[in-house]
């Protein structure tokens, strides 16, 4: 018996990193999932990664078009979605001084805007009982510099779960944010330099980064009812980053 046998699961952003590892997991573990991208190709091979009982549907988060498209070819395939995992995102360094409009807009316009809606759009097709989770991220907890308008873009989404879980309360749908800190993947190697990975290394308590996997089983616990009497929270999950 799996922890997610017979559940289908919407993860966006799930072509690669910790939203694939989570992906992979959870179809380990009996779930359908749909994974959402941007890049055709990315997808295609994320897909062709987790071998199994997985549609791809090709999106951008902060496209409402988009988010339509997926949540149809959700209610076409399967009717009904039981875990929502929003783990679409971005962002870049920007100090303050040299923010501009467009990269503000950007940032916000997946982060909480694109979260926002990926989850008001899927709220048609849930299952009462069912569990929905955002990616957060400990640059929202630590003041780390030139991350300012990331670190906001990624804050909203503890204000979020407060309140979507007061509103979602007679259906029992659950809302938490999962909070990962410096994890090893493809994104990290496309934004920072050798020096700025030692450097965040450094921050972390036992001197290295976290894997995909290890973010992976903290999803999978979101995702299942062993997380049943977990709501509204945030785990974070940094090897103790945040935490000193």
């Amino acid at each position: 018996m799996g922890k997610l046998d017979g559940k289908v699961a919407v993860i966006t952003g799930g072509t690669s990193g910790l939203a694939l590892a989570g992906a992979k997991l959870f179809v380990d573990e009996g779930a359908h999932v749909f994974i959402s991208g941007r890049r055709q190709e990315a997808l295609d091979d994320a897909v062709k990664k987790i071998g199994r009982n997985v549609t791809g549907v090709p999106g951008d988060a902060a496209d409402l078009d988009d988010l339509d498209r997926l949540f149809d070819t959700v209610r076409q395939e399967k009717g009904s979605i039981d875990v929502l995992w929003a783990s679409a995102g971005t962002g870049e360094q920007r100090k303050l001084g040299e923010i501009t409009e467009e990269h503000f807009d950007a940032t916000f316009g997946l982060n909480a805007r694109g979260t926002l809606f990926t989850v008001q759009k899927a709220l048609p097709l849930f299952n009462d009982g069912g569990s929905i989770f955002m990616t957060g991220s400990n640059a929202s907890l630590k003041g780390y510099p030139e991350w300012s308008v990331y670190s906001a873009s990624k804050a909203v989404q503890q204000a979020y779960a407060r309140v979507w879980l007061a509103e979602l309360k007679d259906r029992r749908i659950r809302v938490n944010v999962l909070t990962p800190g410096q994890v090893a993947t493809p994104k990290q190697e496309e934004l920072f330099d050798e020096a700025t990975k030692r450097q965040f290394e450094s921050l972390i308590p036992r001197g290295e980064m976290g894997r995909p996997e290890e973010i992976a089983t903290v999803a999978l616990f979101l995702a299942s009812d062993d997380s049943s009497y977990v709501n509204g929270m945030e785990l974070t999950v940094d090897g103790g980053t945040a935490a000193i």
